[in-house]
Order: C-alpha cells, then structure tokens, then sequence
C-alpha cells in the first residue's frame, strides 16, 4: 500500500503521551498519518522512597486482607521498589493470597505479567466504579490497601472505605514531572488554536490537567477550549473523558471498551479515515 492510500495519510495527530510514546507514534505513522509529538507527563519514582517501602513492609507482613490497584505502573513501581528493597518474591507471594480490586484494564494487565489475576474488576472502570464494586463487599474490620496515583482525588475512595467500616492503608508509588517544558506545550495549544491539527488523542487525565494548567499561566484558556473545540479529540477511556468534560470538552473518538492503546488507533483510524 503506498503512503498515500494508507487510512491516515495527510492527517496530524497530536500525542501528549509519555511512557509509550515512540509505540503510540509509531502505530500511527503506520498508518499514514503525521504525528505531532508532545510528551506532557513525565513519571517518576517517588522522592522519598521511606513511605512506600514502609508500607510494602506492612503489606509483606500481612497487612491488607484487599487491595485496590488503580493503575498499571503503579504497581509495576511496587514491584521495582519491592525487588529494590530485596522483598520483590515475597511481595509477589503476599500479593497472590490477597483479594485484588482492579481499576480498568491497565492493573490488571501488570498483574498477569506477574502470573496473576484480579478478583475483582471495577465496573466502570473508573474510581466510581471501584466504589460501586466495594459497596457489594462487607469490608468490616478488613485492612484494605489502596495503590493510589499523584492526584488530589482520592478523598472520596478513602472516604467510602472507612465509612464501609474498613481500614485504608494507602500508598503512592510515583509522582508525575514535565516531561517538556512549557513554551513546546504553549506551541501544542497554538497549534490546535490554528487548527493546523486534525486531532488529539490524551491518554491519561494528567495528561489533560498540564494542559490545562500550562494554559491557564500563559493566559491561553480561551486559545485551548477553542482549539480543542476544532479539533478531533480522542480520549483511551471514561477517566480521559470526565477529565476533558469537566473542561468543558467532549471526547468524540474513543473505544467502545478495551480502553488500550491498539483500540484507540483503531478508533482514530475509523474516525480519521472515514472523513478523508
């Protein structure tokens, strides 16, 4: 197939993901279309391990009858602090013998790259849905872990554990960085402000609060709603989606579920291609 018959030939697809960047590019360039490269969030290990390797201890030593993983890399990040630590084969045992609540497909995909299965799968995959699923449990007098990630979101899922009569013991593995600096996000908002980009396809919600919030201190949020109001905006899944509503934007291409990578270019190229 030539360059210019492939499905998304002539199309520029802004990507502000980070830890998959090259495979994502790469699945799109594949397809015909240009990529506009523009990593938002960079992830980090947390700065003061202490915390985490206390409470892998905790863990470890029986301290969680369930535990609720919310994201993929943060348990990978468990794990790399855990073999860190020399404690890596029996956090993996420990982790077998607890009742594991998994957000999404991304957590549950980290553990069977360890051999095993969650118990429990939210629906929605969403932190809604984590509360929806712990409200089928009697969690009364059990010690639930809680693998969190770098947000000021959580009150409400601790909230709804405690008052399930459980005991939370949460834990933040990583923390999110720039990974560029702000004048290349500026030039992004520009660019979509210009309609010089067929479409952007967020990955994650931090990816779409830097976005907003480099906006908001280079005084471009009207610039960045109009773009982003032009322009074809695809989310991976509903938390991606609840995080552009709730700026005011909708997400019109994204997977019917299997809220993964593949899936997403999939969704772009239908998008995409129809309208060529």
């Amino acid at each position: 197939m030539s360059g210019d018959s492939l499905p998304l030939a002539g199309r520029i697809v802004a990507i502000p993901e980070s830890r998959e960047l090259d495979l994502f590019a790469r699945m799109l360039e594949e397809r015909g279309a240009a990529t506009l490269r523009c990593p938002l969030i960079a992830i980090r290990d947390a700065p003061d391990p202490a915390p985490v390797e206390a409470w892998l201890a905790r863990f470890n030593a029986g301290g969680c009858d369930d535990l609720v993983l919310l994201t993929g890399e943060g348990l990978r990040r468990l794990v790399a602090a855990a073999r860190h630590a020399g404690i890596d084969a029996a956090f993996v045992t420990r982790l077998a013998s607890v009742r594991t609540i998994t957000r999404g497909p991304k957590p549950a995909r980290a553990l069977r790259e360890l051999g095993l299965r969650a118990d429990l799968a939210a629906e929605p995959p969403t932190s809604d849905g984590v509360i929806a699923t712990l409200a089928t449990l009697d969690l009364a007098g059990r010690r639930v872990g809680v693998q969190l990630y770098p947000d000021n979101l959580h009150e409400k899922l601790l909230r709804a554990i405690a008052d399930a009569g459980a005991i939370a013991d949460p834990v933040v593995p990583y923390v999110y960085a720039s990974a560029v600096d702000d004048h290349r996000v500026i030039d992004l908002i520009d660019r979509l402000a210009d309609g010089a980009v067929d479409a952007i396809a967020f990955t994650s919600g931090p990816q779409v609060r830097r976005l907003i919030a480099v906006a908001e201190a280079a005084g471009k949020t009207p610039s960045l709603r109009a773009g982003l109001r032009r322009t074809r905006v695809a989310a991976i899944g509903p938390i991606v989606t609840a995080a552009l509503q709730g700026f005011g934007v909708e997400a019109i291409i994204a997977p019917q579920d299997n809220f993964l990578m593949k899936p997403l270019v999939n969704a772009l190229t239908d998008a995409l291609g129809a309208a060529n």
